[in-house]
C-alpha cells in the first residue's frame, strides 16, 4: 500500500472555493491509486470566525487565567470544524471518507498543555481504514495523553501531525499544502526577487524555520529528518511542482568555492521583536552560573550569546524583557536593554570558514549605513542583529550580494 499524507494549512480550507481546491489534490493524488491520509488545520487565520486564536479567546476574554487543559480541549474544536466541512464536500463525490480526531487518530502525547510533544502513535487506528479504500482525514495540532485528556501541539502543530502521521505510517512521502509555490529565498512579501528552491536538505529548512521562516514547522522537520521521509512544500492554489525537502547534497563547488560571486547560501530571513540584553559584569564563574540558573528557572530562552570579560551580551524575546528586568535588578547588577531590534540570518550548509562571507555581509550592510549589533554563527547560520527599522533593507541587501536571485 503506497500512502501519501497531505497537510494543508488554514488559508487552504478557509472557503468553500477553497476546499474545492483541496477536493481536486486529494482526488488526483487517489486516482492515482494511492491511500490518501489527509491533515487539517482550523480554518483560516486570527480574526476568522473558527481561526484558533478566534477560538480561544473565547475563554480567556472572559477568564485570563483560564487552564491550558480547558484551552486545549477549547482549540481542539478548529480542526474538527476544518475536518468535517472537507468530509462533507469529499461525500458529495461518494468518497468514502472518515473523520479522526487526533486522539483517535491513536497520536499520544505528554501532558505538557498547549505544547504537548507526541510519544507514540498507533499505525492500526488508521490502517485498516486504508486498506478498505478510506480517505482518512485527521484533525491536525492535537492528540491526547495516555488517561485520554486532549492536548494541543503548539504553534505549527499541523505539520507536526503531518509529519509524525507519515513517518509512523510508512508513507511515500507528506505534502504540505499553504499558500505559496515552495520555500523561497526569502519572504517574497519582504523581496520581490525571491525565488523558489526546487531541493533544499532538512538541515537548512530547520534553520530556516528556526530563524523566522514560516513555511513549516522545525519540529515537523526534525521528526521528518528522523524518520527520513520526502517532504514536499506546495501551494494549494497552483500546480508548481514546490520544494522537495530530503537528504540531498547540494552544489559541492559552491560551497567549496572562495569566489563570493557564486551563491554560497541557501536562504536568508529575519526575525522580529528582538530585544538585546548587554550586562556589565566582571568574569566570574560563580556569577555566571547564578545568572543562567536564574533565566533557566525562569524559562528565558537566550540567543547570540557572547560573554566577555566585562560583560555578558545576548538577546531574547521582546515579552520576556518585564521578566529578566526583575531578575537583573535582583542580581544588583548594571545593565541595558535595547529594544526593536531584527535578527537576520544568513543559511547556507557549511558557511562557516568559506573565505568572504563575513567580509561580504559586513561590506554589504556598511555601504548602505546599516549598523550591525551584534553578531553569531554555526556550522551553517551566520546572523546579523540589527535595528528593526533596518531588517527589511538589510535582508534584500544580502539576498543580492550573495546573488540569490539567481
Amino acid at each position: 500500500m503506497s500512502i501519501i499524507v497531505q497537510k494543508f494549512g488554514g488559508t487552504s480550507v478557509s472557503t468553500n472555493e477553497r476546499r474545492s481546491m483541496v477536493v481536486d489534490k486529494i482526488m488526483h493524488v487517489k486516482n492515482q491509486g494511492k491511500s490518501v491520509v489527509v491533515v487539517v488545520s482550523a480554518m483560516g487565520r486570527k480574526g476568522d470566525p473558527y481561526a484558533t486564536d478566534t477560538i480561544r479567546n473565547l475563554a480567556l476574554e472572559t477568564n485570563p487565567y483560564c487552564s491550558l487543559k480547558n484551552i486545549d480541549l477549547l482549540m481542539s474544536c478548529g480542526e474538527i470544524i476544518s475536518a468535517v466541512s472537507l468530509a462533507s464536500m469529499l461525500e458529495l463525490s461518494n468518497e468514502k471518507t472518515v473523520v479522526l480526531t487526533g486522539a483517535q487518530a491513536g497520536i499520544v502525547t505528554d501532558d505538557n498543555f498547549s505544547n504537548a510533544e507526541i510519544l507514540n502513535i498507533d499505525e492500526g487506528k488508521i490502517l485498516p481504514y486504508l486498506e478498505e479504500g478510506y480517505i482518512v482525514i485527521v484533525c491536525g495540532f492535537q492528540g491526547a495523553t495516555d488517561k485520554g485528556e486532549i492536548t494541543t501541539l503548539g504553534r505549527g502543530g499541523s505539520d507536526t501531525t503531518a509529519t509524525a502521521l507519515g513517518v509512523a505510517l510508512g508513507a511515500q512521502q507528506v505534502e504540505i499544502y499553504t499558500d505559496v509555490d515552495g520555500i523561497m529565498t526569502a519572504d517574497p512579501n519582504v523581496v520581490p526577487t525571491a525565488k523558489i528552491i526546487d531541493e533544499i536538505n532538512y538541515a537548512d529548512v530547520f534553520q530556516m524555520a528556526d530563524k523566522g521562516a514560516k513555511v513549516i514547522h522545525p519540529r515537523a522537520v526534525e521528526i521528518a529528518q528522523k524518520g527520513n521521509i520526502l517532504v514536499k512544500i506546495k501551494n494549494t492554489m497552483s500546480d508548481h511542482p514546490g520544494t522537495s525537502i530530503c537528504y540531498c547534497r547540494g552544489n559541492k563547488e559552491n560551497l567549496y568555492s572562495t569566489d563570493t560571486t557564486q551563491k554560497l547560501l541557501t536562504a536568508i530571513t529575519s526575525k522580529d521583536h528582538i530585544a538585546q540584553v548587554s550586562i556589565l559584569m566582571e568574569d566570574n564563574l560563580e556569577r555566571d552560573s547564578q545568572l543562567l540558573a536564574a533565566l533557566s528557572d525562569a524559562k528565558i530562552s537566550i540567543d547570540m550569546i557572547n560573554f566577555f570579560v566585562d560583560r555578558k551580551v545576548f538577546v531574547i524575546d521582546e515579552t520576556q524583557v518585564p521578566l529578566i528586568h526583575k531578575i537583573l535588578k535582583k542580581m544588583n547588577v548594571q545593565y541595558t536593554i535595547l529594544d526593536d531590534c531584527s535578527k537576520v540570518t544568513i543559511i547556507g550548509s557549511r558557511i562557516t570558514g568559506i573565505p568572504g562571507v563575513m567580509s561580504t555581509i559586513v561590506r554589504a550592510l556598511s555601504n548602505e549605513q546599516i549598523k550591525i549589533l551584534q553578531t553569531s554563527d554555526s556550522q551553517s547560520t551566520i546572523s546579523c542583529l540589527v535595528k528593526k527599522p533596518d531588517a527589511k533593507r538589510a535582508v534584500n541587501i544580502l539576498h543580492e550580494a550573495f546573488h540569490l536571485y539567481k
